[in-house]
């Protein structure tokens, strides 16, 4: 197999092209030739002109690229070696939404021959590539895993804002149905990944290693975020203790924060909707998640706090700097700011929003607010909600600006600490 793609006989395909999938299909057609497949025509239509639909990626990165995008199963089944890299979301119940994962099982059994090569990298629980993945294809394709096709996993780490942590400077985890698979799967990697591979002893075992990546940052955050409240009842600041305690050598350096987006907040829910499953209850991931998913609640409270205290007359105005859920990319799935802004809204509070990255028009489909198209000078409080680049040289000037003498600067994430003179100002 990893011959005949060197020598470009056969082709790779890659299901799914949104922040991970186009970057790995891109990656490997400057090397073989590769199909990119994706069920949305908008999107297959913007890449064909060059355009990278999640913002991440230059014209430039289409450049010298032996690839073919199509939403066209007969174009699809041209491959031999199929990688799966489509979103696994939670449903409003925090359960695994498996949807997308086994509809795209569904494409690959009905496209896949004798001989062909499956590898998913969409992140799930450990057991469901064998468990729920396998099956579907088995019985759309009539084929047995092992002795007609093979079978692997290899979890995405991409990164998205992150310019370096990319493909090919992280190790890739790999993994196979047997030893043949796992070495093959590992040299076609290869091509790609400069930093190395690690070959996982079986696809349960890199499903986990997946799974606890994210579900260990997740518990740290949930720690410093619950030391960030305690330390505010103590009336001192969780930054300086902070970089107080990390002077020892081996002081974890995380921060206190919103955690939301497709990986840190989402991927715990499959570890415990197995554990559970399992008859365990795990106690310490959902004491973590519940952290964390309340941290909100908890920064629009303080707001209505400051209010309260001030005797703001009328209804009240703040002001959210940043919707994305991260600093410097686009992406608003999944961001914990919109649960701010609607927790804001509720009490009531006219609310603006602004944010250099995020589309005005994706936030009013997705969570029913739009960006403010022009910004007042007298708001009662300014959230600066997510550090994006283009926040970082604001001076003590610019947010007296913008708001009224009594006004409080809440910065989350304490980018303004010891710059905020004649604002009351406070930080997780």
């Amino acid at each position: 197999m990893f011959q005949e793609l060197l020598k470009k006989e056969k082709k790779l395909a890659v299901i799914g092209l949104g922040y991970v999938g186009l970057p790995i299909a891109l990656e490997f057609a400057k090397k073989i030739s590769v199909i990119g497949f994706d069920i949305n025509e908008k999107r297959i239509d913007m890449m064909r002109h060059k355009i990278d639909p999640s913002n991440e990626l230059s014209s430039a990165s289409f450049e010298h690229s032996d690839i073919v995008f199509t939403n066209d199963l007969k174009v699809l089944s041209e491959a031999s070696f199929y990688i799966v890299a489509v979103p696994t979301p939670v449903d409003k119940n925090k359960n695994p939404d498996l949807v997308p994962v086994l509809k795209a099982s569904e494409t690959v059994g009905k496209v896949i021959s004798k001989g062909d090569y499956v590898v998913f990298e969409s992140t799930v629980y450990p057991g469901c590539t064998e468990e729920d993945c396998l099956p579907v294809i088995e019985k759309l394709s009539g084929l047995k895993m092992c002795k007609d096709f093979k079978l692997g996993y290899s979890p995405e780490r991409i990164n998205p804002g992150d310019k370096n942590h990319t493909l090919s400077s992280i190790i890739k985890i790999v993994s196979g149905c047997d030893e043949e698979s796992r070495d093959t799967i590992a040299q076609v990697y290869g091509l790609v990944v400069k930093a190395g591979i690690h070959k996982a002893s079986s696809i349960k075992v890199a499903e986990a290693a997946k799974i606890i990546e994210n579900t260990q940052r997740d518990l740290n955050i949930a720690l410093m975020n619950e030391l960030s409240i305690i330390f505010s009842k103590m009336h001192i600041n969780t930054y300086e203790v902070l970089e107080a305690a990390g002077t020892k050598w081996n002081f974890l350096n995380f921060k206190p924060g919103l955690v939301g987006g497709h990986c840190i907040g989402v991927d715990p829910y499959y570890l415990t909707y197995k554990a559970e499953k399992l008859n365990h209850h795990a106690q310490v991931i959902l004491a973590g998640r519940s952290i964390n998913d309340g941290m909100a609640k908890y920064v629009a409270d303080r707001i209505k706090s400051h209010l309260d205290e001030t005797g703001v007359d009328g209804k009240a105005k703040v002001l959210v700097m940043g919707t994305t859920f991260k600093e410097n990319v686009s992406d608003i799935r999944n961001s914990k700011i919109a649960d701010i802004v609607k927790a804001l809204k509720s009490f009531p509070i006219e609310v603006h929003v602004t944010d250099p990255h995020a589309d005005s028009e994706a936030l009013q489909h997705e969570y029913g607010y739009c960006l403010t198209p022009k910004l007042s000078s007298d708001y009662d409080a300014v959230i600066v909600a997510v550090p994006h680049k283009a926040y970082m040289d604001l001076a003590d000037n610019d947010f007296v600006k913008m708001t009224k003498p009594h006004a409080l600067i809440a910065d989350l994430k304490g980018i303004y600490r010891g710059k905020i003179k004649n604002r009351k100002y406070w930080s997780l």
